[in-house]
């Protein structure tokens, strides 16, 4: 059972198909863009709002102000929507949604997937990038269970007619009785997700990025 999890946790695989290809890499100077980026905490202007406006669509009231997040209703996922807003900018956006990433890895978790896909729908063109996450097995032992954390964590960026449409974030909780049961996706959201509110100062940054 214990190669079973340390194969379930460290297998590569790719995002669904012959269609999927792996995601380039960013070459040094977007590298310095990003860390940039992330050291002026330009992710504050959207974080912690983002944060209110899932809690606000699951109460009700989504879609009245704020940004526009929908819930994700899959069979064994939970999950968010992360809708683009012109006020963000293109850049900006893929900023957060590297971070977003990044945030993940912290939490005891490594990258097993890292795909694009590209198709076409008559007039549109849709571009997704996929992350697939899963927890390092080093909570696993002969005796005991292994941590899962928040489950298997996916991360997509759909981008239509070369503009951002959203971000998807989504848990696969393992069911199985080798591993301890998930933290939920609010907490997941809650650890990612909540930051204060930015400073005039942060968000003064948002033109800079706008485009990249």
């Amino acid at each position: 059972m214990l190669h079973f999890i340390h194969q379930l946790f460290q297998r590569r695989r790719s995002g669904a198909g012959p269609d999927w290809q792996p995601a380039a890499t960013p070459t040094p100077a977007q590298a310095r863009r990003h860390a940039a980026w992330v050291a002026e905490r330009v992710y504050r202007n959207w974080l912690g709002p983002y944060f209110k406006a899932y809690h606000l669509r699951k109460g009700g009231a989504g879609g009245r102000r704020g940004y526009r997040v929908d819930l994700l209703h899959e069979k064994g996922r939970q999950g968010a929507l992360f809708f683009y807003d012109p006020s963000i900018g293109p850049g900006n956006f893929e900023h957060l949604y590297q971070l977003l990433g990044e945030r993940i890895g912290a939490l005891g978790y490594h990258r097993a997937c890292h795909d694009r896909r590209q198709r076409r729908h008559e007039q549109l063109r849709e571009n997704t990038i996929k992350q697939l996450f899963k927890p390092d097995p080093t909570d696993c032992t002969e005796s005991g269970r292994c941590n899962q954390r928040y489950g298997l964590i996916t991360l997509d960026l759909v981008v239509v007619n070369d503009r951002p449409l959203f971000i998807r974030l989504s848990t696969n909780p393992v069911h199985e009785a080798h591993f301890t049961p998930p933290q939920s996706f609010e907490a997941l959201l809650q650890t990612v997700f909540d930051e204060p509110v930015a400073d005039a100062a942060i968000e003064q940054r948002i033109a800079e990025y706008y485009e990249g």
